[in-house]
């Protein structure tokens, strides 16, 4: 079933694209990005809170440390991304963004010892190929 959560995913990442291009027309880059991020944060605190998943939570200084550089990690990339979009065409700006994919592949088997297919290493490849094809002139 996860693979229909991601396919998910990349839909409402292909229109948060199309979305925020038109968004940052009229302001800064870094200001539409503090927007869209108070949306997400009510919008994830109201699903926890119906959930009921803050109940009887504890969380470890490790757990929370990783939870604060991946939050920073985020915070960056959303910045990076919407001064991006601001600048360039969504076709090509979201199409480099999606370079992540393949470095999040070697990251996860620099750091985490995943184990990489041949398949996963060609789909990486590709990945790569593809965006060195869009940003060159």
């Amino acid at each position: 079933m996860w693979w229909f959560y991601a396919l998910l995913s990349a839909v409402f990442a292909a229109l948060t694209a199309i979305f925020a291009k038109i968004g940052v027309a009229d302001i800064p880059s870094n200001t539409a990005t503090a927007i869209r991020t108070v949306i997400i944060l009510v919008m994830a605190w109201g699903i926890v809170l119906a959930r009921g998943e803050h109940k009887g939570v504890t969380i470890s200084k490790h757990t929370m440390l990783f939870l604060v550089l991946s939050g920073l990690a985020t915070g960056f990339s959303w910045i990076f991304y919407f001064k991006a979009l601001q600048m360039g065409k969504v076709s090509q700006v979201a199409p480099v963004d999606k370079l992540s994919v393949a470095l999040t592949i070697i990251l996860s088997v620099v750091f985490l010892h995943e184990a990489i297919t041949w398949k996963t290493a060609v789909g990486a490849l590709l990945i790569i190929s593809g965006t060195l094809v869009l940003i060159i002139k």
